[in-house]
């Protein structure tokens, strides 16, 4: 969807035989996937829900219920299920832009990016710029898109993790280590797993924003250009042409999807998991196996003394 509005030009303009030029003030670019089977659609889109609520950190996820709300509706509107008559919407909303996410019909998912103001991504606001607009706008759905889906099986291969977990040599420089489970390199995993940065790109600043704020404590100017020199000479993310904007590659979606995704829903559940709120019976299950080490330690004789 495209609006237009008629903009003068300048006297040499209209000197040149122009007399006025369309400007845009709204341009929507969409992709629509349709699936080959509604449940692998609703499959597909329920885990890109679940991942984005705390990894991908979009700015809004709306319930909207397929009923008539007035002020006389009794109850209240929370749910905890996404069912039959509710549709999900995934915004990632980009200074005066957004990109709008969710599954129609039950079978084919749409992501439209819709740009307000050109000057978002780049591109001034004449008609004459509308492919390279329409160009970038594309880049944002496909980026984003690729996220997703490396959300789903984001394993890294042995070398990746050797690579990026260890000091190396890179383009002839010397690059230390990104090593999981540091707090500050977990931090910056979880900040490029935000979609806005996936779809657009991010900045020093932008980036060194979200870092700080899932650090929980200072986190220079310098710092941030340190690591994104870390990042950069690792391969995981690549500076635009001609911008001081940077975006991931493959591996750098890979690796801060698998570092955040391993670190926060895996590791640290198990480390907690002979506590409540665990579920009862993995918490048995871990009494049961605790008692059979011990029995083995103490076989063994090398229980320590009390």
């Amino acid at each position: 969807m495209m609006t237009f509005i008629p903009t003068p030009l300048s006297a040499a303009d209209r000197a040149g035989g122009y007399w006025w030029e369309l400007s845009m003030r709204q341009v929507e670019i969409s992709r629509t996937i349709v699936f080959d089977a509604p449940r692998r659609g609703r499959a597909f889109f329920e885990a890109v829900v679940a991942d984005n609520l705390d990894i991908g950190r979009p700015s809004e996820v709306r319930l909207i219920f397929d009923r008539k709300i007035r002020s006389d509706t009794k109850g209240s509107f929370r749910t905890r299920v996404v069912t039959r008559g509710t549709e999900v919407t995934l915004d990632v909303n980009y200074r005066d832009s957004r990109i709008k996410e969710y599954l129609n019909e039950g079978r084919a998912l749409r992501i439209e990016t819709v740009v307000n103001s050109p000057n978002d991504l780049g591109c001034q606001r004449r008609l004459r710029n509308l492919d390279e607009l329409q160009a970038k706008a594309r880049a944002a759905n496909r980026r984003l898109l690729e996220l997703q889906r490396v959300g789903q099986r984001c394993a890294i291969s042995t070398s990746l993790l050797e690579r990026v977990g260890q000091p190396s040599v890179e383009e002839g420089q010397r690059t230390p280590a990104l090593r999981f489970g540091d707090p500050r390199v977990m931090a910056l995993a979880g900040a490029l797993c935000a979609l806005v940065h996936a779809a657009v790109g991010f900045t020093n600043r932008s980036l060194r924003a979200r870092v700080s704020s899932l650090l929980g404590s200072p986190y220079t100017s310098a710092q941030m250009t340190y690591d994104l020199r870390r990042l950069r000479l690792k391969g995981l993310v690549r500076r635009l042409p001609h911008s001081n904007t940077y975006v991931l590659t493959p591996d750098g979606a890979r690796v801060a999807i698998f570092y955040t995704k391993l670190h926060d829903r895996l590791l640290g559940p198990l480390l907690a998991a002979d506590d409540p709120p665990a579920p009862l019976e993995l918490r048995r299950a871990l009494k049961v196996i605790d008692s059979a080490l011990d029995g083995y330690i103490s076989a063994a004789r090398i229980k320590p003394a009390a």
